[in-house]
């Protein structure tokens, strides 16, 4: 007599429990969904650079501060597009990344010694227009020689 008592409680337990789960779980799933709609930010800005190393080095960079989920520079343009949560990053912390691993950025200087460290192909000048057309990229680059 006693088993089948025993038998009954545990199974009247396990079913209040379950449903108590199967409820949180759905109210917690519908707000992150929710809230990662809503901060997604897609941002382009100019980043100086050579060659495919610099493209590595750079995207690295800026995948490197949480809440990036994309990034592509351009090598031609000398430009980044970037695509990150903005409840986690701010584009501010992207530009420091980057130039903290030697790449100036239209708002953010790199940093010499990082660039000093850049392999002799990465090494840019520093004078080379920064997200360009594409177009005229020889018109752009003599502007800015001295």
């Amino acid at each position: 007599m006693k088993k089948v008592i025993l038998s009954a409680a545990i199974i009247i337990a396990l079913g209040f429990t379950s449903c108590k789960n199967d409820t949180k779980k759905e109210v917690s799933s519908i707000t992150k969904e929710v809230s990662k709609e809503v901060v997604m930010t897609d941002l382009s800005f100019g980043v100086r650079g050579n060659c495919g190393m610099c493209k590595s080095t750079i995207e690295k960079a800026a995948n490197s501060i949480d809440g990036v989920t994309a990034a592509n520079w351009d090598r031609n343009k000398k430009k980044i597009d970037v695509s990150f949560d903005s409840s986690i990053a701010d584009a501010m912390a992207i530009h420091n990344a980057i130039a903290a691993s030697g790449y100036d950025t239209e708002k953010v200087a790199g940093n010499e010694e990082a660039y000093k460290n850049l392999p002799g192909c990465c090494k840019y000048d520093h004078t080379m227009a920064m997200n360009q057309s594409g177009e005229n990229k020889s018109e752009d680059h003599s502007q800015h020689n001295h």
